[in-house]
């Protein structure tokens, strides 16, 4: 083993081999571009600000480009005014990808993904270099870290600072974003929150002087008033399909638009559900165009949401929290989740 990579404290372990190439890439580098998914949540900016944070304390021009602007509910998060999205400065996000050495992409496995990102990657010949915790990677690459184990990206890219020793470049501002990812993809530790490797890293980043519980209370209670309103009416409206032990939210670009909906007013709606004893899953879909809905999934135990989200949306991710896309209306893709909802209650103990 190389001396400059060590072996990890944690039970995920990523490849040596791999730590090396990134630390060879990024010290080589003059300029680094950080990129996330479309409609960038806790995790995936997160991550990428965390990320930006140490390369520039590393004395690198780091910069987290994004296809659209992050969500309001987001805004707090240190570094986030920094972010270049391509819909507000589209000749600056061309620029620095154009021009950069290296390339991060996080917290996604497909690089369609990035939406209006894609030809300007693709045309980059800057090294890439994927850290993610989706399952299936196809995103060529050269190194590819992806660890489906893992509960969020945020997680997966502390582990790699640590055995890269880049901790020490980690301030308590990029901690918090990693916390805030942790917190977000786990529902503040509340599903895929059983691997002990989290509270390790909780350990670590409080030692940076994170405040845990303000982060929490901004990130978790914290609200619009467009959001609570567009929430409750959700929930108001909510089917509850008994004898398949499923909750369904739907809100239509009608309603949207009467509630003046602004991206991450839903955030952790598909969630409330499970409050009830006679729910195991719940499913929400949003109209975000007249012909695409967003579908979001959660379940409680061993119920695998990820399948449903697989077979039937065109989506995944992990058994108790994926998501999915119906290219059509809404009505459209209530109908065929009613179709296929017989063929899931094997899974229902």
């Amino acid at each position: 083993m190389n001396n400059n990579s060590r072996p990890s404290r944690f039970n995920t372990v990523i490849d040596p081999g791999c730590v090396e190439r990134i630390k060879q890439y990024v010290l080589a580098a003059r300029r680094i571009v950080i990129t996330c998914h479309v409609s960038p949540d806790g995790d995936a900016l997160g991550s990428s600000n965390a990320l930006c944070s140490v390369l520039r304390n590393l004395g690198k021009d780091a910069w987290v480009v994004t296809a659209d602007c992050p969500p309001r509910v987001l805004q707090f998060l240190p570094g986030v005014r920094d972010v270049i999205t391509f819909t507000r400065n589209e000749e600056r996000a061309k620029e620095l990808i154009a021009t950069a050495d290296v390339i991060f992409c996080l917290d996604f496995n497909d690089l369609s993904r990035v939406d209006r990102l894609v030809p300007f990657i693709e045309a980059s010949h800057a090294r890439r270099i994927v850290v993610d915790h989706h399952l299936a990677p196809t995103i060529e690459a050269d190194v590819l870290i992806s660890h489906p184990d893992m509960s969020s990206t945020s997680a997966l890219l502390y582990i790699l600072l640590w055995q890269a020793y880049w901790v020490r470049y980690l301030s308590r501002s990029a901690a918090a974003c990693i916390y805030t990812g942790m917190m977000t993809d786990t529902g503040n530790f509340s599903y895929n929150s059983n691997d002990p490797d989290l509270y390790l890293i909780v350990h670590d980043l409080m030692r940076k002087g994170i405040d845990k519980d303000n982060l929490y209370k901004l990130v978790m209670d914290t609200s619009s008033e467009s959001s609570l309103r567009i929430m409750g009416y959700a929930q108001y409206r909510m089917q509850i399909l008994r004898p398949h032990r499923v909750a369904l939210l739907t809100l239509s670009g009608e309603e949207l638009r009467e509630f003046d909906y602004s991206k991450g007013d839903t955030e952790g709606l598909v969630n409330k559900p499970l409050a009830l004893s006679e729910v195991t899953w719940s499913v929400f879909m949003r109209e975000d165009s007249p012909n695409l809905v967003k579908v979001s999934m959660r379940s409680k135990g061993d119920f695998p949401v990820n399948v449903v989200c697989e077979e039937c949306f065109g989506g995944g991710g992990h058994i108790n929290a994926a998501g999915g896309e119906f290219k059509g209306p809404l009505d459209a893709a209530i109908a065929r989740f009613l179709e296929i909802l017989p063929n899931y209650d094997k899974y229902l103990s």
